[in-house]
């Protein structure tokens, strides 16, 4: 559920997050409302305190899920280029092995390098990824005829190029596709907003009169954070994309090369 919900369009879910978030303070209010017309209950103070505690926890949860998903951006814009630097190097030792393994070498890393950059596009990831897998095939069987047909240094480098190339690609799809927020994390983000915004809701009904505008700056800001989260969790699906200008620079240089 919470996958299909990230899946959604941005501003969508910005809606979905606010309305959640003033439903939350509305039956808050109608409660403590009723509860009011009861009890005459007039003291707040330990109604204020719970909203003070529920505040504090979900400020320190939303910190901790900001960071999370701010050190995962992180990590792939910084594998993104560590990807690069392996087929840069593989495709510059191309050179040193014997031909025509070399050349056939630099076509293959070329493709790789489009390849890579298609696959980032939500609607050619499955076809990218499966031509990816591919490719490390066809790459290992030259690097394996040529360290076969001349075993020295040169054809060993290679070897060693290649192997780092394809290590790469299953770290990006790892960093890209499987390490995300827990949604542990996220069901315990919602919990305390809902309690949180509850209690606060609770405390607004106690008072002589309803003034919602004090609270809605407050909501929006929630709410925009916590989309900003969702976006950051979502590597190449929303407005906040993971730079691919290393690799777009590298295959630049490859068409230069071998045209």
């Amino acid at each position: 559920m919470l996958d299909y919900i990230q899946s959604l369009p941005i501003a969508l879910i910005y809606f979905i997050i606010t309305a959640l978030i003033f439903l939350s303070f509305e039956i808050g209010y109608r409660i403590s409302k009723r509860l009011y017309a009861k009890t005459d209950l007039k003291e707040t103070k330990a109604l204020g305190q719970i909203s003070a505690g529920l505040l504090g926890m979900l400020a320190f949860v939303l910190a901790f899920t900001f960071s999370m998903a701010a050190s995962q951006y992180a990590n792939r814009k910084q594998m993104v280029l560590q990807e690069a630097n392996a087929i840069g190097t593989a495709y510059l030792r191309a050179d040193l092995v014997a031909e025509p393994y070399a050349k056939e070498l630099k076509y293959l890393l070329q493709e790789y390098v489009t390849t890579r950059l298609e696959a980032v596009k939500k609607e050619n990831l499955v076809k990218g990824l499966l031509r990816s897998v591919e490719i490390h095939r066809l790459l290992w069987l030259q690097v394996k005829s040529a360290a076969k047909t001349n075993p020295n240094t040169n054809t060993s480098l290679m070897v060693q190029s290649i192997n780092e190339v394809i290590d790469m690609h299953e770290n990006r799809v790892t960093a890209g596709l499987h390490d995300k927020i827990p949604t542990s994390i996220w069901i315990t983000l919602f919990a305390i907003s809902a309690m949180a915004m509850l209690t606060i809701g609770m405390e607004f009904g106690l008072g002589e009169s309803r003034i919602i505008i004090v609270i809605i700056p407050m909501m929006l800001a929630f709410a925009a954070l916590t989309t900003l989260i969702v976006e950051l969790n979502r590597p190449q699906e929303g407005m906040i994309k993971v730079g691919q200008e290393s690799m777009i620079s590298l295959q630049k240089s490859m068409d230069i090369d071998l045209n």
